[in-house]
Order: C-alpha cells, then sequence, then structure tokens
C-alpha cells in the first residue's frame, strides 16, 4: 500500500485532514506528523512515497523538512501546504518543492494531487533514476541566456517583456517558471503555456527574487554534457511554434493550441536530465545514425527514454496532464491510452515534419511518423498541407 505523511503544527488540520480523507484509507497509508521533527522521525521508520507539508511551523520549518527529506530520501515526492500569505517562504521552498498545494483544499483534489504522484512513480520502477529525476531542482541553461537573463532581471531598467522573452529561448528556464506559474498555489483558472505569459502573472518583484535570490536558473559549465544545448532549445522552440500552428490549422480550442505549445517546447526535456546526470552514458546515445533512433538506443542503455524521463519530471512538478502524456508518447504516440487529437498528436506532427526538414528525410527512409497513429487524423493530402505549413514557418530546410 502507498504511503502518504501529512505535516502540520496545527492539531486542527491534521484532524480535518483524518476527516477529510478517511472516504480514502483503504487506498493509502496515512501517517500524521505535528512538526517537523517528528515527521523525520516518522520517516526513519518507514518509507513513504508522498509527503505533505505545512510550511511555517515552529522549530523545524517546512523549508527545513523539505529540504531534509530531499537530502535524505530523494525519492519522496514533497508537496508544499501554504497559506496564500506566505508568499516569502514559499519562494524559498522552489528548489526543493515538486508542488504547492493552497490551503484551504478540500479532500477530492488532495486525493487528485496525491493519487497522481502515486502513479507517477509507478510509471518508473528503477528506484535509483526515480531518485535522480526527483532529486532535480534546476536544470542547467546556456551560458550566454543565463547571464542576459541574470543582467536584465539585476538593471533597474530590465522589464517583464524582456525577461519573458529570455527565458522563452531555454527549456530549463521555461520548465521552471511553467511549474511555479501553473501550481496551485495560485489557483488560476486555465493552463499557463508560454513563459513571457507565465512572467506577466507573476510580476516582476517575484521574478526577480526567483532569478536573483532564490536562484532558481543555473548555467551550463563547460564540457559539462556533449549534448548541443543550443541545438536542443531551438528544435524544442520550433516544435512548440510549429505544433501551436498546426492544432490552430485543424481549428483546434484554444486551450489544445495553448498546450500543444508547451508540449512542444518541453517534449525533449528529458534529454537534459541525461544529460545532466548521466554525461558518459547518455554521449553514447548521441552517436546514433540517425536521429529519431536515439530513443531507442537510450532504451537499451537505460531501460528507459527521455520521453518517459521528461513525463516524469513534468508529472512530479503537476504540469497538464495532457503535456504529460504529449511528452511520455512523442515517439510511440499509438501507445497512448488518447486516441482523439491531442497536444500529443500536435507534437508528435511537429517533431517528426521538422526532423524531415533537417534531415531532408521523407520517402526515402523509414518515415518520423508513426504511420498508424497519424492515419487516424490525416491522408495523404492533410499530412503534405502540413508539410506546406512547415516550410512557410521554417524554410525548405
Amino acid at each position: 500500500m502507498k504511503r502518504v505523511l501529512f505535516v502540520d503544527d496545527e492539531t486542527s488540520i491534521l484532524d480535518g485532514l483524518r476527516r477529510m480523507l478517511r472516504p480514502y484509507r483503504n487506498e493509502w497509508e496515512m501517517s500524521f506528523a505535528e512538526s517537523g521533527e517528528q515527521a523525520l522521525a516518522l520517516m526513519e521508520d518507514a518509507v513513504f512515497d508522498v509527503v505533505v507539508s505545512d510550511m511555517k511551523m515552529p522549530g523545524i520549518n517546512g523549508v527545513e523538512l523539505l529540504t531534509k527529506i530531499k537530502n535524505q530520501y530523494p525519492d519522496t515526492i514533497r508537496i508544499a501546504l501554504s497559506g496564500h500569505a506566505e508568499m516569502e517562504m514559499l519562494l524559498e521552498s522552489v528548489q526543493v518543492t515538486h508542488q504547492f498545494l493552497a490551503k484551504p483544499s478540500d479532500a477530492e483534489h488532495i486525493r487528485n494531487v496525491v493519487s497522481q504522484a502515486f502513479a507517477l512513480r509507478s510509471m518508473l520502477e528503477d528506484e535509483k533514476l526515480r531518485s535522480c529525476i526527483a532529486s532535480i531542482d534546476i536544470l542547467p541553461s546556456l551560458p550566454d541566456l543565463y547571464a542576459r537573463v541574470m543582467e536584465v532581471a539585476a538593471s533597474p531598467d530590465g522589464t517583464l517583456r524582456d525577461i519573458g522573452s529570455i527565458v522563452g529561448e531555454d527549456i530549463s528556464m521555461s520548465a521552471k517558471l511553467l511549474k511555479i506559474v501553473n501550481s496551485a498555489y495560485f489557483g488560476l483558472a486555465r493552463d499557463v503555456s508560454s513563459p513571457e505569459e507565465a512572467t506577466t502573472i507573476l510580476g516582476l518583484n517575484i521574478i526577480r527574487s526567483l532569478i536573483l535570490s532564490v536562484k532558481i536558473f543555473s548555467s551550463f559549465e563547460k564540457n559539462d554534457c556533449a549534448l548541443n544545448l543550443q541545438q536542443l532549445n531551438r528544435h524544442c522552440q520550433n516544435v512548440a511554434f510549429l505544433a501551436k500552428a498546426i492544432a490552430q490549422h485543424e481549428n483546434q480550442p484554444r486551450r489544445i493550441c495553448d498546450l500543444s505549445f508547451m508540449s512542444g517546447l518541453l517534449h525533449d526535456i528529458g534529454k537534459l536530465v541525461l544529460a545532466t546526470a548521466y554525461v558518459d552514458k547518455f554521449s553514447k546515445t548521441l552517436n546514433s545514425s540517425q536521429p529519431y533512433e536515439a530513443w531507442e538506443e537510450e532504451q537499451n542503455i537505460f531501460g528507459i527514454s527521455h520521453a518517459q524521463i521528461g513525463a516524469y519530471l513534468l508529472g512530479v512538478w503537476n504540469l497538464p496532464s495532457s503535456v504529460v502524456e504529449a511528452v511520455a508518447y512523442h515517439h510511440i504516440p499509438d501507445k497512448a491510452i488518447e486516441h482523439s487529437f491531442s497536444p500529443l498528436t500536435a507534437t508528435h506532427i511537429a517533431d517528426a515534419l521538422l526532423l524531415e526538414l533537417e534531415t531532408n528525410n521523407r520517402d526515402e527512409q523509414e518515415p518520423a511518423f508513426c504511420v498508424d497513429y497519424i492515419a487516424q487524423f490525416a491522408d495523404a493530402e492533410k499530412i503534405n498541407d502540413w508539410r506546406a505549413l512547415t516550410v512557410e514557418l521554417f524554410g525548405g530546410g
């Protein structure tokens, strides 16, 4: 049975959680701690899959507790439960917290968040790999982009538009901001899909605090990995723009178009995880004769591909489920449960079309498309329409 630990110094809050979550006692083994010290003592005796902790507590506060859990039990998914008046403490916890819940949260919402965390852990069986991914708080960025965003954030003349534009060029910065702004803490009525919009919603003061004080971004050191980060960022940006354009071309609702953009932007973030955590092993996958075979080489070496790893990270960060699905299955969309047009569809098509353009591969070699999956949505004429759209946006290769 899955184990979850709730931590709050207010007995009334814990009693309320006990009452609200009683219907789920046959699904989870739930423990309750009234302090950070008590929580750590419980964790010495039992393995917890998920910890949900209040932030403002005497003694060991929420930030200190989650930091200790991250260091000692990296496999555990860490969720902060915070009131809206606790912004300063929330910002401090960004680097050690996977997800944020706002107080008060109803039982159904807490159940959904915790259930999703349990489902994610089941998706990735390798505990070492899970721990590696769950312990990630920062993914490095291109040095020049990092220097630019630090300079603009520190400048009194720096604007949200300037910062958002720089962040939008870098997938690791984008992912971090999208994680924060889409968290339950902010309670937005819709998903935010673009880094530029995320910076506007967070506001200049919070953005400056995150960049300059909390230091949510970092720079790749020289020779950190064999991955061409500039090329990866450019490819992900292109897939994002094309995926959204394809969704719009198919007259999809605005939400699907926006989530297609987010999915395209983040679809290869798992490569960044592998390149950061497993430099030597990942370098071997870059030697594949064809770019679209690299994920199969990852499967041989790691037992899992960058797609699943990226999906696990974004799922742990509680990004929209349709984005997590698109990232997980963008190479094998026929394996997904959902078979209607979705961000996965747009991302798979965009990735394949750009690969055709980059490698001049259309009919001569095995197609980058998943043919059976695409056949549900398009005939040859429709595919050629998408190809024409790709050439219109990105040129002839």
